[in-house]
């Protein structure tokens, strides 16, 4: 796994399928811990192309995700916040390019790896699905979608914490996980949350 070892920020991202709970988990932890927090760029995309995207649209959807997260981050590192907390990252863009399409653009696999996060939230299936506009799809293809996101994970050996049942148990979850992240660096990097 490659940590965050040039002395940025602390990566936690959270990923699954659409319909999990993400955007809501990653604003509460963005503000119980007073960290930054990037959106999924994905959304922003689709929203501007009124749900008409195609496998010519990964590139631009990657690029633009690598960005927001790298804003994210310099935010951080501006404030000098040891976390920072991401609505997915580079490889939920491989993931979904590759269920949705059947390939990935090679860069973005790449950066997917290079970039890995200190840790991933993985996010169940197990709550009520919810119609997003045009952007979710296929909520009967929850499960083989919570599956391709774990293999990614199992592929790159990413640390990975699962999360699921109602919110309440979700988000005390989630932030367990955060906090025996930052215990275990704070030894040795000195990185403390407020």
């Amino acid at each position: 796994m490659t940590m965050s070892g040039g002395g940025g920020p602390l990566r936690v991202v959270l990923i699954g399928p659409e319909s999990t709970g993400k955007t809501r988990l990653v604003k509460n932890l963005a503000i119980h811990y007073d960290i930054p927090w990037s959106p999924e760029y994905a959304r922003e995309y689709v929203e501007g192309a009124k749900g008409s995207v195609e496998y010519s649209d990964v590139e631009a959807i990657g690029r633009g995700q690598r960005a927001v997260e790298d804003e994210a981050l310099g935010k951080a590192a501006r404030l000098g916040r040891p976390l920072v907390v991401l609505d997915t990252d580079l490889v939920s863009t491989a993931v979904y390019s590759r269920h949705y399409y059947g390939d990935c653009p090679e860069w973005i696999e790449w950066e997917a790896g290079e970039r890995l996060a200190d840790l991933y939230l993985l996010l169940h299936v197990d709550v009520g699905w919810v119609a997003d506009g045009s952007q979710r799809a296929q909520p009967e293809r929850g499960g083989e979608l919570f599956e391709r996101f774990r293999s990614a994970l199992e592929e790159l050996d990413a640390q990975v914490c699962e999360i699921r049942g109602v919110w309440r148990e979700r988000q005390q979850h989630a932030i367990e996980c955060v906090d025996r992240l930052v215990s275990r660096t704070t030894p040795h990097g000195g990185k403390q949350l407020n």
